[in-house]
């Protein structure tokens, strides 16, 4: 089959495209004709090494995918051959990833893909969708009614936690770089959408939370404010963190725990797969409501995963803000 794989973790160029074996399916495990797979900050930080992983060379990246069950292997109960599926939490604890034609897969972290859904905008919507309904649900307890504040709103994790966020009847807000990104946050159903640039940002925020303040933080950038973050809370409101391995930012004691504060951070990857199966479930229901819409940025062809880890890494890294939504690639 043809993948894209690493000999040696560094810059994007290792990325090699090229014949590896067809994995056979293993007790519990099914084949998966990929159709599409997405990629995220954490394949690149795996890659270039910045993040510590035991990798078995070659070595498969890609986290992500969706496609159609081409095997089962034994005891597998869930999936038959035909069926379409997708999931995430591939290329990690000794997993190989997803950027290949075919992928063998624990049946515990695939889930059935509504007719409705294709492969890119399940793959799409893969991680970052598990991610943000962790956040919101399994941490933050979000209910009806409270304001929610993402800070970040067109980002993968920004767009699903607005989507998830609206589907319960939570009051939204996000920030964006430029009134094309605020349009967008608008049609996926923010009620306000904050250009983090104008100088009264924070006070728009603070007028539209009104005197109760913002009930959930939903923290996606690398640099976490503290200071503001505290300061734009209501009591026993919630902040969480998934973004900012290697920040250390200064952090107001005093002000946390006199507003009865929460501060939650995880990883999408700790979860169990009852856990994450149960985020899939509400993503998939939402899809089936016409509430689901992962926004896709570019795509790109399996031969070109190099160039889509660049891309990904000046915006994550870089900041060169040239683009917006994830980026896909087809086998």
């Amino acid at each position: 089959m043809k993948a894209a794989f690493i000999h040696e973790t560094g810059e994007p160029n290792v990325l090699q495209y090229g014949e590896l074996p067809t994995p056979e399916p293993g007790s519990g495990e099914v084949l998966v004709k990929v159709g599409a797979a997405a990629l995220n900050p954490i394949d690149t930080y795996i890659r270039s090494g910045a993040v510590a992983l035991p990798i078995k060379f070659p070595y498969v990246v890609g986290c992500d995918l969706a496609g159609t069950v081409e095997a089962v292997g034994k005891g597998v109960s869930r999936f038959a051959v035909g069926d379409r599926v997708w999931g995430s939490n591939q290329s990690l604890f000794g997993r190989q990833g997803t950027f290949a034609e075919y992928a063998a897969v624990d049946e515990e972290w695939l889930y059935p893909t509504p007719d409705e859904m294709t492969d890119d905008v399940a793959a799409a919507g893969a991680l970052v969708g598990i991610t943000a309904h962790l956040g919101l649900f399994l941490n933050a307890s979000l209910q009806k009614g409270e304001t929610v504040f993402v800070n970040g709103g067109t980002g993968g994790v920004g767009t699903a936690v607005i989507q998830l966020a609206k589907s319960v009847g939570a009051r939204v807000i996000a920030t964006v770089g430029s009134e094309e990104k605020k349009t967008l946050c608008e049609t996926i159903g923010a009620d306000l959408a904050v250009n983090y640039r104008d100088e009264n940002c924070d006070d728009q925020i603070r007028a539209f939370a009104e005197a109760n303040g913002l009930h959930v933080w939903f923290e996606t950038q690398r640099e976490p404010t503290p200071d503001r973050t505290v300061e734009l809370m209501s009591k026993r409101g919630r902040i969480i963190f998934m973004a900012g391995r290697t920040a250390r930012p200064e952090f107001p004691v005093g002000p946390f725990y006199v507003k009865d504060l929460r501060l939650f951070g995880f990883a999408m990857f700790n979860a169990s797969p009852d856990e994450q199966r149960a985020c899939a479930t509400a993503i998939n229901e939402l899809s089936g409501n016409g509430g689901w819409s992962p926004q896709i940025g570019r795509t790109f062809p399996l031969s070109e995963a190099a160039a889509a880890h660049q891309l990904q890494e000046d915006n994550t890294l870089g900041g060169q803000g040239t683009l917006s939504g994830k980026i896909i690639v087809t086998p």
